[in-house]
C-alpha cells in the first residue's frame, strides 16, 4: 500500500510539472557493476580507527532494531542471533564496497514495515534481495527513484518511523518503573536523544573522534541506555527485571 501511494503520488507530481521524466528517458536499459570502480582499496591508520569507532555504533543501532523485530515477531533474541545479525552486516559491508556502494547498517524502516504488513517470513528478503540485484542492474529504474519528490518520501516515511516508536513504547511498557534506576535510565537516554536530535550543536564543540557517538540521536539515546545498565548492574542496584535494560533503547 505505500509503495502504492508513493508511485501514486509521484505520478500526481508528474501531472503538475514538478518532474521532468527526461534523465530517465537518457539513462541506459541495461549497465554491469564494475567492482572497484572508484579504486582499489587504501588503508590508512586513522581511517582504519575511525571506522571501527562507526563500526561499533551501529552495532549499537542495529541491536535496538534487532531487538525491537524480535518483540514484533514474538521471538526473544539470544546472543547467538545477534551475532548473527552483526556478521551478516559485516559481510554485507564488503560485498557492498567491491560493488561502489556504501556501508549496510539495519535500517528501522524495514522494521515499521514487518509491523505494517504483518508479514515475518524471511522468504520475503530474499526474493526482494534478488529482485533489487536485478534491478541494480537497470540505470533506468535507479534514475526513476531520484525523481521521487521528497514530500512523498517523508510521507511515506512518517507512519514507518511512527510504527517503530510504538513499537517502543510497547518494550518499555514492560519494564518496572518503580525502580528509581530504570527511571533515570530511561530519562536520560531519552532526554539526551531528544536534545541532540533538537539542538545538534550542544555536541558540536567535542573533539571529531567522540562527535562520532553523538551525532546520532538514537546512538547517543543507546549508549547512554547502555552505560547506566551496566553501571547500576555493576554496582548491584538494579535488580533483575522481565525486561533487560539494554532493550530499552
Amino acid at each position: 500500500a505505500v509503495l502504492i501511494a508513493v508511485m501514486i503520488s509521484t505520478l500526481v507530481a508528474f501531472g503538475m510539472g514538478m518532474i521532468d521524466f527526461s534523465p530517465v528517458a537518457e539513462a541506459s536499459w541495461f549497465q554491469m557493476v564494475t567492482p572497484f570502480y572508484f579504486g582499489v582499496p587504501t588503508f590508512n591508520a586513522t581511517a582504519i580507527l575511525t571506522m571501527t569507532l562507526v563500526g561499533l555504533v551501529s552495532m549499537v543501532e542495529s541491536t535496538g532494531v534487532f531487538l525491537t523485530l524480535g518483540e514484533i515477531t514474538d521471538r526473544r533474541l539470544t546472543d547467538k542471533d545477534l551475532a548473527r545479525g552483526y556478521r551478516a552486516e559485516g559481510v554485507a559491508t564488503i560485498v557492498g564496497g567491491i560493488f561502489n556502494s556504501f556501508p549496510y547498517t539495519t535500517y528501522s524502516q524495514n522494521v515499521g514495515l514487518v509491523q505494517l504488513t504483518g508479514v515475518k517470513t524471511r522468504k520475503v528478503i530474499l526474493f526482494a534481495g534478488g529482485f533489487l540485484i536485478l534491478l541494480g542492474f537497470l540505470p533506468k529504474v535507479a534514475t526513476f527513484t531520484t525523481l521521487i519528490p521528497k514530500p512523498v518520501l517523508g510521507g511515506a516515511m512518517l507512519i514507518m518511523f511512527g510504527t517503530v516508536a510504538a513499537s517502543g513504547i510497547r518494550i518499555l511498557s514492560r519494564v518496572d518503573f518503580s525502580k528509581n534506576e530504570h527511571v533515570i535510565t530511561v530519562a536520560l537516554a531519552l532526554g539526551i536523544g531528544l536534545g541532540i536530535s533538537m539542538n545538534p550543536e550542544i555536541v558540536a564543540g567535542l573533539p571529531s573522534k567522540i562527535r562520532v557517538l553523538t551525532d546520532s540521536p538514537i546512538v547517543a539515546g543507546s549508549l547512554t541506555a547502555l552505560l547506566l545498565n551496566g553501571i547500576f548492574r555493576l554496582t548491584g542496584k538494579s535488580e533483575t527485571a522481565d525486561v533487560p535494560l539494554a532493550k530499552v533503547e
